[in-house]
């Protein structure tokens, strides 16, 4: 699996300065100023948005990645499929659903440690609730790194293939038109149609990508323990995903730099340490690690 360290750069150009100004102009004045925050384990949110644009973390990696106009990702970003199955691995475990196997007297690392299932309560997403059942169902349990791959299809073991989740983006953005954040269209491209989702509610896309940016510059806090869970591994899977800097592309120069920087921070934790402090995520870690071990 590719390191997060070794992500391309991307695709997005930054605006300028003198572009970014006149878009300032343009941009409705009533635009919220931040994101409620989520539990860490409870599917419920703060009240603030309506429960239909409420986003899991595998819709928020996939509309950082989607282009607004065409409603497809990009077909040279060979990493969001690895990443959209570390997210879930991540939204089960914070809803309480997931977690790690003790440690033990020998302190196994984060990546010897199998994932058990906690909790086998539906959680209203059939995606999650998929990874959930095989999950559930397969004994002996596997690793963070084994069900990335698997659920990934992955794997050269013919008998495991059945863990595959397949069409995962594609109905990642089917769940985002019923929440009204994109749409559906047919767009030729000269030998085949395809289903493209374009984005029709803009001010949903452009408040998580303030969440983003916030984070890393305005309320950057320095410590990752202070920071909201999810939001913290949005981050990690934004940039394991090769999506991360679309966040950042309408950034100025300083301000791009100053969150670059700060998101290599992040990216420069020992997730085995990070893990035993208070109020750690273990299972969090361990997503955090297979993608830069």
């Amino acid at each position: 699996m590719t390191s997060l360290t070794q992500r391309s750069s991307g695709l997005v150009q930054r605006r300028t300065e003198a572009s970014r100004s006149a878009a300032d102009k343009e941009r409705p004045t009533d635009q919220e100023d931040h994101e409620p925050r989520r539990g860490d384990e409870q599917d419920d949110d703060d009240s603030g948005d309506s429960k239909e644009t409420r986003l899991t973390l595998m819709e928020e990696v996939l509309l950082l990645g989607l282009k607004d106009r065409e409603g497809y990702t990009s077909f040279w970003n060979d990493c969001i499929s690895s990443g959209l199955r570390g997210c879930m691995l991540i939204e089960l475990a914070l809803r309480g659903r997931l977690q790690l196997e003790a440690c033990g007297m020998r302190r196994k690392s984060l990546l010897a440690r199998k994932v058990i299932c906690k909790s086998d309560a539906p959680t209203g997403d059939v995606l999650l609730d998929e990874a959930l059942k095989h999950i559930k169902d397969t004994q002996p349990p596997e690793t963070v790194q084994s069900w990335i791959e698997l659920l990934s299809g992955e794997t050269w073991n013919p008998l495991k293939l059945h863990y595959q989740l397949r069409n995962v983006r594609e109905r990642l953005a089917k769940n985002l038109v019923e929440k009204g954040v994109l749409t559906t269209e047919k767009q030729n491209f000269l030998l085949f149609d395809m289903t493209t989702h374009p984005l029709t509610n803009n001010n949903i896309k452009q408040r998580l990508i303030k969440k983003v940016q916030e984070a890393v510059l305005d309320k950057w806090v320095n410590d990752p323990h202070r920071m909201d869970k999810r939001l913290l591994a949005l981050i990690f899977l934004a940039h394991s995903s090769d999506v991360l800097e679309n966040a950042f592309a309408p950034l100025l120069d300083d301000q791009y730099d100053l969150a670059m920087k700060r998101v290599r921070q992040l990216l420069e934790l020992e997730p085995e340490g990070e893990s035993v402090k208070a109020n750690a995520n273990e299972l969090l870690w361990a997503v955090v690690a297979a993608f830069t071990k």
